[in-house]
């Protein structure tokens, strides 16, 4: 029992802070500058959208006041199947620039994005998702990345507004860690994964999506690191959102998203292999966070059945968790411990839906949901 007690308590501290605090002194002593500068190819940015008539006028709004020279953007938006206004939003907009490919089934978001990657022109490929407003000065931002050879992939940072939802709150904190890691992780190599709701890849670099593929700005992204090319972490490229709206629906969002984790591994082993160039930060990053939930059972339920003061610490610690996440959830107010509460919640969110999502993977489970 010690040994999955200690065991238990080395992943958890290893998945929130070691790799972490590595990756701070690698980022730091290991540097690998990228060479930026004013550069100008033509992009194509490309959407798949299904029944997204409540965000897409926004969204194509939105997209005329970014600044990049227009006659070097293309916009390529493929409708999967909508059944709502979706197609005649489209349909009736004025702008010259917006190409639209209506399918006539919904064939899901992995083969709509093929579609629109096969349709597209653009030396670069900007990918964005219809919900987010990108910031006016991202494209630039995102492609003078792109100046450096060695530059395959660059993603944007997703800035959550917090409101005043305590899900919310606490994911937005959770998130800021996360785009910290990605950051140190592009200044000395190469980041996990990319924001899905905006980033850029060479057209050459663009991998085919399997059907069904939950996780294209995961699967993409390490694809390229796949062929030798970067992929680099870009702070100044904002796309802000407004998710998540109730601990409900972020907590249906996590699910999704890290069931999309298993299916990754399902799907492309080679993630595991020495063809992986940066799996170690994969597994770090990426599969450790899916151990931690695991990891927490295995500590609690050790620490019940070994003797001494010490080995109820951490019992009594995820009991306190526990208890001020519930806090949080039925909106109970806590003055000062406030933000202490919103992170509960939002860890127990976290873990909660990591073992839903293997739970759903394990059993066979092929649609969570739609996106």
């Amino acid at each position: 029992m010690k040994a999955l007690f200690w065991l238990s308590i080395l992943s958890i501290f290893y998945a929130y802070a070691l790799y972490p605090g590595w990756l701070f002194f690698r980022s730091r002593l290991c540097a690998h500058p990228v060479h930026k500068k004013p550069f100008s190819p033509s992009i194509s940015i490309i959407m798949a959208v299904r029944n997204e008539e409540k965000s897409l006028i926004e969204k194509l709004h939105n997209l005329t006041t970014l600044d990049y020279p227009a006659d070097l953007v293309e916009i390529l938006i493929v409708s999967d199947g909508s059944t709502d206004h979706t197609n005649e939003i489209l349909k009736d907009s004025l702008n010259s620039k917006i190409r639209s490919i209506f399918l006539d089934v919904h064939c899901g978001k992995a083969a709509a994005l093929n579609v629109a990657v096969d349709a597209a022109v653009g030396e670069i490929i900007v990918f964005m998702d219809a919900r987010q407003r990108i910031d006016q000065h991202s494209l630039a931002s995102l492609v003078e990345n792109f100046a450096d050879a060695s530059v395959g992939c660059v993603s944007g940072a997703l800035i959550l507004a917090q409101g005043e939802d305590t899900s919310a709150r606490g994911v937005a904190s959770y998130w800021g860690l996360e785009k910290v890691i990605r950051y140190w992780e592009s200044v000395s190599g190469s980041t996990v994964g990319a924001t899905g709701a905006l980033y850029a890849v060479r057209r050459c670099l663009v991998a085919r999506l399997p059907t069904g593929l939950i996780l294209d700005d995961v699967f993409i992204p390490m694809s390229v690191a796949r062929r030798g090319a970067r992929v680099i972490f870009e702070p100044r490229a904002l796309a802000w959102d407004s998710l998540p709206s109730s601990p409900k629906s972020e907590f249906r969002r996590k699910v999704r998203t890290l069931f999309g984790n298993y299916q990754l591994l399902h799907l492309e082993p080679w993630l595991l292999t020495r063809q992986n160039p940066i799996r170690f930060e994969f597994v770090s990053h990426k599969l450790c966070r899916l151990a931690v939930p695991f990891a927490l059972i295995g500590m609690i339920l050790s620490s019940v059945y070994i003797p001494g003061f010490m080995y109820r610490i951490p019992l009594a610690t995820a009991i306190a968790v526990g208890a001020l996440g519930a806090l949080a959830f039925v909106r109970v107010p806590v003055r000062i411990a406030t933000r202490i509460t919103d992170l509960a919640l939002a860890f127990v969110l976290l873990n909660t839906a990591a073992i839903v999502a293997f739970f759903y993977f394990a059993v066979g489970k092929k649609r969570v949901w739609a996106h």
